[in-house]
């Protein structure tokens, strides 16, 4: 949800044997084993950044006790989806899932999960493709990934006749690389967590085009959505394991940051942040860019604007992939960002941090090579900051 769109598999264990559910059916090594479960896996999404369309097409999902058994190992547990399920992923926000089927498997701990998609074979209508804003659809460029599917590492058990989720966590703003033709790559950037009942909710401004809202701990984003035509929106499955308290954070082009810290999550509960009677506003803000390069163009780093608001150490306020050449560039607000505690007195009340105002640190990181940063000052004019990265030890 900008490209912050994600995807979840949802893996659900419910009963024993084999259900076939919505497009998917069972697959695999066939031994009965008991005591027995099932497994159900879905999709949903959050922002994408400068996309109308980011469609991928999933072929199969694959599990394994052994986090270290490979593609040809014996005891994969696949659920085959038949035809494969192409999806929009911009179309799932707010916590809208696209299910996409049910299998059993055995009662076991499972550590490894494979999400395989379908290779694009240059039809009409890409299995993978992205429609840039205002733009067409064109292919995106899956050839990196291993037909074996996208490796995951997440133990969760399957109880005995009873029920387990795992949510896939597929962050597509950080996962797709545009390059220097036009084109565009995909490198997965992925999380398994819990599908949890727990979930903030509230308003903006209507108004506002290009919001994004997201629940922040320490900097890093958990759960980030856009509000529908109407202002509301919704952070859903989130996890009160990983913090009882979050930080959400409202950004759009042109605008001030807004911050809500010490947020609470719950399990089986509700948080609300605003209303529509009185929805979150964020003021005008002139924007300066911080820009540059970062080599070498083969890490395909990320870069994040971080930025102290107040008694919040640090929130991302954007963030973007190096294009094929290392250039970056983030457009970020100068007016200083505002910030509320939470209360469940609404509404609540915003004040200015006038010691903020336009200064961010840039985060540089990429998979093997060690995370860099550097202090950013756009109070006066743009920055440029190059970056050369360094393989980690």
């Amino acid at each position: 949800m900008n490209i912050t769109k994600k995807i979840r598999g949802l893996v659900k264990i419910t009963a024993a044997g084999c259900a076939a559910v919505l497009l998917a059916a069972c697959g695999g090594d066939e031994t009965t084993v008991e005591p027995t479960g099932s497994v159900r896996v879905a999709l949903t999404d959050a922002p994408s950044c400068g996309f109308d369309q980011v469609n991928i097409t999933v072929v199969r999902v694959r599990l394994h006790t052994s986090q270290t058994a490979n593609e040809n190992a014996s005891g994969w547990r696949d659920l085959a989806l038949t035809p494969p399920h192409r999806v929009n992923l911009l179309n799932l926000t707010n916590g809208v899932l696209e299910e996409l089927g049910q299998m059993g498997l055995p009662a076991a701990q499972y550590t490894q999960l494979r999400l395989v998609l379908q290779a694009n074979t240059g039809g009409a209508s890409p299995a993978n493709s992205v429609v840039p804003s205002g733009g067409s659809e064109q292919a995106l460029d899956t050839s990196n990934i291993a037909p074996s599917g996208i490796k995951l590492i997440h133990p969760f058990t399957v109880p005995a006749g009873g029920l387990a989720d795992v949510l896939f966590d597929f962050d597509a703003c950080k996962s797709i690389i545009p390059r220097g033709n036009g084109t565009y790559g995909l490198k997965p950037v992925i999380a398994v967590v819990p599908r949890q009942v727990a979930e903030i909710v509230g308003n903006v401004d209507p108004a506002i085009s290009g919001m994004r809202v997201s629940a922040q701990v320490g900097g890093n984003a958990m759960r980030t959505t856009v509000p529908d035509a109407n202002g509301a929106f919704k952070l859903a499955f989130l996890d009160p394991a990983v913090a009882a308290n979050v930080d959400v954070v409202f950004a759009a082009p042109g605008r001030a940051t807004a911050v809500i810290s010490s947020v609470p999550v719950a399990l089986q509960s509700t948080t609300q942040v605003s209303t529509s009677a009185v929805p979150i506003s964020l003021p005008f803000a002139l924007t300066r860019n911080a820009s540059g390069a970062v080599m070498p163009t083969a890490a395909q780093a990320s870069v994040r604007a971080l930025q102290a608001v107040g008694t919040v150490p640090k929130i991302e306020v954007a963030s973007v992939n190096a294009n094929a050449i290392g250039g970056y560039a983030l457009a970020l607000p100068t007016a200083p960002p505002q910030l509320a505690t939470y209360s469940n007195m609404l509404p609540l009340v915003f004040l200015p941090q006038l010691g903020n105002a336009a200064k961010f640190t840039l985060e540089v990181s990429a998979d093997g090579y060690v995370t860099q940063s550097a202090d950013v000052d756009l109070t006066m004019t743009d920055a440029t900051t190059d970056f050369t990265l360094t393989p980690a030890p």
